[in-house]
């Protein structure tokens, strides 16, 4: 069983990992985040070329199972279960979010963003998740908040989501995991 970090089409994955990690513990701990109580659901690159998705996905194949494609926003989404979880911080996680390039162009193409499961109410899940936050902390005009109810093609589960962007780093949260969203289609 190949691991992630064996796999050549996902060399340049692996060795930007440690610098996504190091911005992310920073910006966990500048927004004073305790994230101990909620799960990492899973990690997710970002890509604009097409050849980089496709390789992605070849090395992706190699260490992991794709548990779901589907068209979100008007692309593929590609969802892939790791036989070996990656080790981010305290972190361990198993499944790795694949989108094909969009409209949007990003400045590079590595990883983008951690998803966390906060269970609550998915009529009230914005309020849950900004409940996070002190109120000093939101008015930072550094930071990009997001709120969005994405959907993927045959969704029964509402998946509101909270990101919140800063130098290039996105944290995110939803009150299911990304599991349980692909099982109820």
């Amino acid at each position: 069983m190949l691991s992630f970090d064996n796999i050549a089409e996902l060399s340049d994955l692996h060795h930007s990992l440690p610098e996504f990690e190091a911005k992310l513990l920073t910006m966990i701990q500048r927004l004073n985040l305790s994230l101990q109580a909620h799960h990492a659901d899973h990690i997710s690159v970002r890509c604009f070329q097409q050849s980089t998705a496709e390789r992605w996905k070849s090395g992706l194949l190699r260490c992991g199972e794709l548990i779901s494609e589907k068209n979100i926003n008007g692309r593929p989404i590609c969802l892939f279960s790791l036989n070996q979880p990656l080790q981010v911080g305290p972190w361990q996680i198993d499944c790795v979010e694949l989108p094909y390039p969009g409209e949007k162009l990003y400045p590079k193409e590595s990883w983008e963003h951690i998803e966390w499961v906060v269970p609550g109410d998915a009529e009230n899940f914005h309020q849950t998740a900004l409940s996070l936050f002190s109120d000093e902390i939101l008015l930072m005009p550094q930071l990009k908040l997001k709120f969005s109810n994405p959907a993927g093609e045959g969704e029964a589960l509402q998946n509101p989501t909270l990101a919140v962007t800063e130098d290039g780093i996105t944290i995110k949260f939803h009150p299911y995991s990304i599991r349980e969203i692909v099982r109820q289609d």
